[in-house]
């Protein structure tokens, strides 16, 4: 499987992530190590702004809109960041 497919597999739900993490550790990519770490970072701010009621509901469009971005990103086979959060998954994930 080569990096751009891994990375796509990657924002198919958590379970898909799984899978590209999985495959990434025996064949590092850096596309796919990149888009693992930027959808490791939108799951885990989707997981906490679902725990915040007053800002639910905008939090989660803009996660969605983030993982849209970070979808055609990883179609184009193109390592783009996600606003203003994506340096910041990079440095604190970039063990994966």
């Amino acid at each position: 499987m080569d990096g751009k497919t891994k990375a796509i597999v990657s924002h198919i739900t958590l379970i898909g992530w799984i899978i590209a993490l999985v495959i990434n550790n025996s064949e590092k990519d850096e596309l796919a190590s990149f888009y693992i770490r930027q959808n490791l970072g939108i799951i885990l701010l989707g997981f906490v702004s679902g725990l915040i009621p007053v800002v639910n509901l905008f939090a989660w469009i803009v996660v969605l809109v983030f993982w849209v971005m970070s979808l055609i990103g990883s179609i184009q086979g193109e390592q783009k960041l996600t606003p203003w959060l994506g340096q910041y998954f990079q440095d604190w994930f970039k063990s994966l």
